[in-house]
């Protein structure tokens, strides 16, 4: 029988998760897909604090997922866009996003009908 590693840092399945889990990173990965985005539209789009936000957002940054721009202007502005490394994570999101719905209707098949 194969020898399995029980250190969570040495299973890349764990490590993976560690850099998109939770319930808003991959929300904010799937909007940062199709264009960059200002806080203030990532703040309307996701029913979150602006700190949880924030703090989301610093760690995908930490994590090489997203970039922060600034811009010199007034009022300021920052986007956040996805980096390669983030954009690498497409194929994982999709693949997570068809293994959701199929046990969203296993799970629908499996209760009782109602009338």
């Amino acid at each position: 029988m194969p020898r399995i590693d029980s250190n969570p840092n040495s299973c890349p399945v764990t490590r993976t998760l560690g850099y998109i889990g939770g319930k808003w990173k991959p929300l904010i990965l799937i909007f940062l897909i199709e264009r960059p985005e200002r806080f203030g539209k990532l703040a309307v789009l996701l029913p979150i604090s602006r700190k949880i936000l924030t703090e989301q957002l610093r760690e995908m940054e930490e994590d090489g997922l997203i970039l922060r721009r600034s811009y010199s202007e007034k009022p300021p502005r920052v986007e956040y866009e996805i980096t390669e490394r983030g954009k690498s994570l497409i194929p994982i999101l999709d693949a997570m996003k068809v293994w959701g719905n199929e046990i969203k209707e296993d799970v629908k098949r499996a209760l009782p009908a109602t009338d």
